[in-house]
């Protein structure tokens, strides 16, 4: 019994420890100690009878752990498997949402190159007749090309798709008499034939095309070499312009040191230039891989521009390492940064030109500016001594001429003396007869200004006499309109004044009038007053001579007392309530119940509760609108 709840104890263990832990404690079980828990056994100082261990069981139970195992370990790749799916999914569609955006972004760039070009044929066709050749050579071009390509069609495209058709017809043919004989095999035969002169063609066709690509691509590149040749940036360093070079100086120092100023420019961008190339040196143009490798590498790292998703680095080395397997990710990354580089370097280059271009053309306009300020110095000074000389002349000869003009002014001095006295006295009785008709001219004159000024003095009086007149008539008349527009508001006045008394009387008449009223009703009240208790159930019952005279009644007289029938009608609350009723009498106590406002106000004032539709008139609308 005891041996078998320790092999029981034992299994159980085995069961609750894992593969691993079996193995530990059967690798931590030394043989010596076995041997002796063996010898103790056969002596008898174990707590039982020695028992040989149940191996089989054993090997159960470990194959059993190692199949459990076995399991979690085919779920830890299936799971490892999905992730690696997932992610792969991921990340195609991530790529597939690039592409869509690229596909897009240059679809979008298509159609815009498209309309800048029409607009741009548009605009030369409504510009300068120059132009116009041009322009019809650019059709002429696209017209060949469009001819070519419906050639090359009609002779590549349209034989596979007649082909097709023509497989398709058999094949349905075929399928409709499937019942029927198939067709013999010499039909099949020259079908095949046919497909196999297509496919020749096909063949033909792709290397010619193939043919053409490869020259294509050589005239391409050799045309990008020459447009990277480092040569088109810069000029060598003792090109100076021709117009500093053959120019006419009258300063030599002047010209050496514009030309000493260019080379120093040449020399300095020609040393940037070098410096830039070094960094070059031992790259080929495609970085040490193929072309058509390299080519692949730049248009997948294109597709990935900088404004799509965050992480497009990533993405855009994933597609090359899918694009090249046989390339690690750190030549992929060298090629990246080399290429980088070159891009870099030609921009440095690009820029160093553009430098150069603008730095030159700034001293060559600087160094015309001073050639030509040197030239008109030069023609100052040439001017400057040409007018000394020329002045040293002419004074020589106006000392001459002064001279003789001295002479000459003296005897001219004498005679014009001679003269003046002749002429002062023909100019003194010149001037006592022009005072003497001036005189009488003036009388004259004074005489018409003076007939002038009475003739203006009398309209002027005239015209302010009419003025005054018609000002007189117009204040006249403005008078009595203004006494007859001031009686009649004095009449108005008076007249609202009366209306105001007599409302006033009437208003004090009809308080009076309601105060005797008052007076009188409370007189009558005082006579017919109540001096007994009340009591409603006496008042309201019947009398005792009524009661016996309906007990003396007979069934049929008493049918005769009955009222005809019942009335169903209003209480005078119900009435009073209606705020119609009320409105009217206000309006009738203010004398307005017959005026449009009343009209106005009435039909727009609704009842307590709204009418039965049963007792609404259609025929006369109007009638519902009045009490």
């Amino acid at each position: 019994m005891r041996t078998i709840t320790w092999n029981l104890i034992l299994i159980n263990r085995c069961k609750a420890m894992s593969g691993r832990d079996l193995h530990s404690v059967l690798s931590n079980c030394r043989t010596e100690d076995l041997e002796k828990q063996t010898f103790r056994m056969k002596d008898g100082h174990g707590s039982s009878v020695y028992k040989p261990a149940e191996y089989e069981k054993l090997q159960a139970i470990v194959a059993a752990k190692r199949l459990e195992s076995a399991h979690i370990a085919q779920k830890v790749k299936k799971t490892l498997l999905m992730a690696k799916e997932t992610k792969e999914s991921s990340l195609l569609r991530q790529h597939r949402l690039v592409w869509s955006r690229e596909h897009s972004r240059l679809a979008d760039a298509e159609e815009k190159a498209e309309s800048e070009l029409q607009e741009c044929l548009r605009a030369n066709v409504l510009g300068s007749r120059t132009d116009m050749g041009i322009l019809s050579e650019l059709l002429d071009h696209e017209l060949h090309l469009g001819r070519e390509r419906e050639a090359f069609r009609c002779a590549t495209v349209e034989p596979i798709w007649q082909l097709r058709e023509d497989l398709q017809h058999r094949l349905s043919e075929i399928q409709h008499q499937h019942h029927q004989q198939l067709p013999q095999s010499a039909d099949w035969q020259q079908v095949l034939q046919q497909v196999n002169f297509v496919k020749d063609q096909q063949a033909v066709i792709n290397e010619k095309l193939q043919t053409e690509y490869r020259v294509i691509e050589e005239v391409t590149q050799s045309l990008q070499e020459s447009f990277t040749k480092t040569a088109d940036y810069l000029v060598e360093v003792d090109d100076v312009p021709e117009q500093i070079l053959y120019s006419d100086c009258a300063y030599p120092e002047l010209k050496a040191s514009l030309i000493q100023e260019f080379q120093s420019l040449s020399e300095k961008y020609q040393s940037r230039l070098q410096n830039i190339l070094d960094r070059l040196q031992g790259l080929d143009r495609f970085f040490g891989w193929s072309a058509n490798d390299h080519l692949r590498f730049q248009m997948t790292v294109s597709q990935y521009r900088h404004d799509g998703p965050q992480h497009h680095r990533a993405l855009y080395v994933d597609m090359l390492q899918r694009l090249f397997p046989d390339r690690t990710r750190e030549e992929l990354m060298d090629h990246e940064r080399s290429l980088d580089w070159h891009r870099f370097t030609q921009v440095q280059l690009r820029v160093l030109s553009q430098s150069w271009q603008r730095d030159r053309a700034d001293l060559l306009l600087k160094a015309l500016a001073t050639l030509e300020e040197a030239r008109q110095a030069h023609e100052e000074d040439l001017a400057l001594h040409t007018d000394r000389q020329h002045q040293q002349d002419i004074c020589s000869r106006l000392r001459d001429k002064l001279q003789q003009w001295r002479v000459r002014q003296e005897e001219v001095a004498r005679l014009e003396a001679a003269i003046a006295a002749r002429q002062h006295d023909e100019e003194e009785d010149r001037r006592r007869r022009e005072q003497d008709r001036e005189s009488a001219m003036r009388s004259l004159q004074k005489e018409k200004v003076k007939q002038y000024y009475d003739e203006k003095w009398r309209r002027r009086e005239e015209l302010e006499r009419k003025d005054q007149q018609r000002l007189t008539e117009l204040r006249r008349l403005m008078a009595e309109q203004a006494k007859r527009d001031k009686e009649r508001v004095q009449f108005r006045e008076e007249l609202l004044l009366r209306r105001r008394e007599e409302r006033e009387a009437m208003a004090l008449r009809s308080l009076k009038e309601d105060e005797e009223r008052q007076s009188r009703l409370e007189a009558l009240r005082n006579q017919v007053a109540v001096l007994a208790e009340p009591d409603p159930d006496r008042m309201m019952g019947c009398t005792e001579a009524w009661r016996a005279r309906l007990a003396q009644l007979t069934e049929e007289e008493s049918q005769w007392h009955r009222p005809v029938y019942h009335l169903n009608t209003y209480t005078d609350s119900q009435i009073v309530s209606d705020p119609r009723l009320r409105i009217e009498q206000a309006l009738r106590e203010a004398g307005l119940h017959n005026t449009l406002y009343a009209k106005e106000v009435l039909s727009g004032v609704q009842p307590l509760r709204p009418p039965r539709r049963d007792t609404v008139s259609t025929g006369f609308k109007s009638s519902t609108k009045t009490i």
